[in-house]
């Protein structure tokens, strides 16, 4: 018996003894001092009264100057991902984290639920490739999707993940085929790293073709005809892969029976022409090879190559980065493109490749006061606009004629349309908020479509709803939010709330069902999403107005999110947790260290939250068009500076409880970024609040995390925000303390 259990059951005898010796008048007083003594004993088992050692994080001061200014690092240290000392400091962290996570009551519930609704059967759209139709699927709760195939109505496996390591911490990147559907290439990645290994494979027999291609990154793979592919990567940089710079990106030539180191360079070798991101893809006829350049994620070059021709050139279609321009398609030599070059919300246009360069273009879809996004199947173009972060879909011919509007299940996001153009048939995605994803067999002749999929899920859509408000940031402009919630809340500014956001890099935010998210408002929370100034949701001028020396637009726009909720009684400061990954883990950090006081709760993952130095570790440098640099002028400098999270902790302030998440192999955004911010966070915070990093291991910036880390991520991000909100017990009828 533990020594609380003893007491309780001691007092609790001696009150019974005290309530028979005295008057029924007595009772009242007597209640209530029994709740009191019970309350003392169990006092332990909540949030205020877990106590949290930090582990000692050394100081070592490096000092930069930056246009005379002088800047001290503490922590430069830790920015050392193979040293023991960064290690040691990686387990002791972990130690008191996972210490305090095991205290929170309900965690394993949580986990059970996730679990539970995690567990059902999930399929992928068929693609066709050689004699096989191919698809993806996963029973429910595989750490990874399996690859099937189809032929003669008998389905077989074709390419299990879940086998390449023992945890399934390997996961598969880009499956590709040859023209002729005798010969795969599909990449792996170990530990969640963004470097890949390529693997060619014959089909018919599944046994590997070759030796394996290593050190691959940010690539795709385009088969030409079926003799070889194209793929992209860096040179190994200096120092450790997971963090040190990679600044020049090369387009190679594979040709199948010849050893990676006789592949080609075919653009990218020219040190006076460094290019960070370069990808290179063939048309479907294998006629062209189109190779997109860039040094940043905004906006590239565009070049092609006739492979119908012995050692032709290689001819500019555009060679600025003022706009992002990519070919959908080709008819022959007609190249359709789309493009933002004069047409902020996007536009398609068409050329002859003879003559490719912009003054020969000609609109084939105009733009309009919607952002487009095309796919191409079946002989048709399909395109996606976003009304307000929600999807129309209209369907045009080849030569421009407006076909029909395909009429969408719902109000929410869709996917797909993509096919060859012989396909007889498409597919596609609808969700929403609170549906879960759905396919659909697509008739591209009749217009028609059918359920081809529906998951068999232990959640009732009807339960809950979604609605779509505007609300005025700082400057006035008019910011939409969607949010969810189960029908019938109660608006007294109690309800727990996860405000997520992004605000970045052109990414749109639209509605989508999230397994974890469903189990967040089962709970009576609600779950709110702005589409903040930064993102793509309204073309090229939105994106634009939350970049550089307008980034503070995005801060606002969210902490304008976070009032509204507040003032329209959905929750309250006590009860509010904002949360975002990547540049959303920048925004997270940089709206707690400006308004530690608007919420209770913070969730930055794997964030971007060193802004005077994310441009020295691997790709960072590329983000600049978003971000500018601390070495572009003194007026960067300054702008990023004051609002880098990891440089605007300040001593004797009361920040919200907080949970940094991280994985030790995400070389994307390296860990030293949340290294530093908890390490600067837990030396200056004020009162009872705890500051905690969760650091996965054997894991990266997200893509291929296995289920299993997933729904134990989920459950511990849950339970700490829940726990520190004042919530003692779950799950639907949460009491408050």
């Amino acid at each position: 018996m533990n020594v609380n259990s003893y007491l309780i059951k001691n007092q609790s005898l001696l009150m019974f003894k005290y309530i028979n010796s005295k008057t029924m008048s007595n009772s009242t007083f007597i209640i209530l001092f029994m709740s009191a003594i019970i309350a003392s004993c169990t006092k332990e088992t909540t949030q205020k009264n877990i106590k949290v050692n930090y582990p000692e994080t050394i100081k070592k001061a490096v000092r930069d100057t930056f246009f005379g200014t002088e800047v001290i690092d503490n922590y430069r240290w830790l920015e050392d991902d193979r040293s023991e000392e960064t290690e040691n400091w990686v387990k002791a962290e972990n130690d008191v984290t996972f210490d305090y996570l095991s205290k929170i009551p309900y965690r394993e519930q949580l986990k059970k639920r996730l679990t539970e609704l995690w567990n059902y059967e999930k399929l992928g759209t068929p693609f066709i490739e050689g004699e096989y139709t191919y698809f993806y699927k996963n029973d429910g709760l595989q750490n990874q999707y399996i690859v099937y195939r189809k032929k003669d109505g008998i389905e077989t496996l074709f390419l299990d993940p879940n086998t390449f390591s023992k945890e399934a911490t390997t996961s598969l990147g880009s499956l590709s085929f040859s023209k002729d559907g005798k010969t795969a290439a599909y990449s792996i990645s170990e530990g969640g790293s963004d470097w890949r290994k390529i693997i060619i494979m014959d089909t018919e027999s599944k046994i590997i073709k070759e030796d394996t291609l290593v050190d691959v990154k940010f690539s795709g793979i385009s088969w030409y005809k079926n003799e070889g592919f194209y793929y992209s990567s860096y040179d190994k940089p200096q120092g450790s892969e997971l963090s040190a710079k990679t600044d020049q990106h090369k387009l190679y030539y594979h040709q199948l029976g010849t050893s990676q180191k006789e592949d080609t360079v075919i653009f990218g070798e020219k040190p006076s022409e460094k290019h960070r991101y370069v990808g290179g893809a063939t048309t479907e006829d294998s006629r062209y090879l189109l190779i997109s350049a860039a040094t940043s994620t905004s906006g590239n070059k565009l070049f092609i190559k006739d492979l119908s021709v012995s050692d032709s050139k290689l001819i500019p279609i555009i060679n600025t980065f003022e706009s992002d321009t990519y070919v959908i398609q080709n008819s022959q030599n007609k190249l359709y493109l789309v493009t933002n070059l004069n047409a902020p919300n996007k536009k398609v246009v068409i050329v002859n490749a003879e003559n490719p360069t912009p003054e020969n273009w000609i609109d084939f879809i105009p733009e309009t006061e919607n952002v487009l996004s095309l796919s191409s199947g079946a002989g048709y173009f399909f395109a996606e606009y976003m009304v307000d972060a929600v999807s129309k879909v209209l369907q045009y011919d080849f030569d421009g004629n407006l076909i029909r509007e395909v009429k969408l299940p719902g109000v929410g996001s869709s996917a797909g349309f993509g096919g060859k153009l012989d396909a007889k048939e498409l597919y596609f995605y609808f969700t929403n908020y609170n549906t879960p994803n759905a396919s659909y067999k697509f008739n591209p002749n009749k217009g028609t479509y059918v359920s081809y999929w529906k998951p068999a899920i232990s959640f009732n859509s009807t339960d809950y709803e979604s609605k779509q408000v505007f609300y005025n940031s700082k400057d006035g402009t008019k910011v939409p939010m969607i949010i969810t919630h189960k029908k019938g809340v109660v608006l007294n500014g109690k309800n727990p709330t996860i405000l997520y956001g992004y605000g970045g890099f052109n990414i749109s935010l639209t509605p989508s069902f999230s397994v974890s998210n469903a189990v967040w408002i089962e709970q009576g929370g609600v779950y709110a999403v702005p589409n903040l100034r930064g993102g793509g949701e309204y073309g090229k001028k939105w994106h634009d107005a939350g970049t550089q020396m307008q980034k503070q637009n995005v801060f606002d726009d969210f902490i304008a999110a976070a009032e509204y909720l507040i003032d329209n009684k959905y929750t309250s400061p006590a009860y509010l947790a904002i949360k975002g990954r990547s540049n959303g883990g920048l925004l997270v950090g940089a709206t707690m260290t400006q308004r530690p006081d608007l919420m209770k709760v913070a969730l930055p993952g794997v964030g971007v939250l060193d802004m005077l130095r994310y441009h020295t570790f691997t790709s960072g440098a590329g983000w600049a068009y978003d971000y500018g640099t601390a070495n572009d002028s003194i007026e960067m400098f300054e702008y990023l500076k004051g609002y880098s999270p990891v440089h605007n902790v300040k001593k004797r302030t009361k920040y919200p409880a907080t949970l940094v998440t991280t994985g030790d192999h995400d070389d994307r955004v390296v860990p030293a970024h949340s290294f530093k911010f908890a390490a600067e966070l837990q030396e200056t915070q004020t009162g009872e609040n705890p500051v905690l990093i969760r650091i996965e291991t054997n894991a990266g910036h997200g893509a291929g995390t296995p289920i299993s880390k997933t729904i134990e991520q989920y459950s511990d991000v849950f339970g700490f925000t829940l726990f520190n909100m004042g919530f003692e017990q779950l799950p639907k009828s949460l009491k408050i303390k």
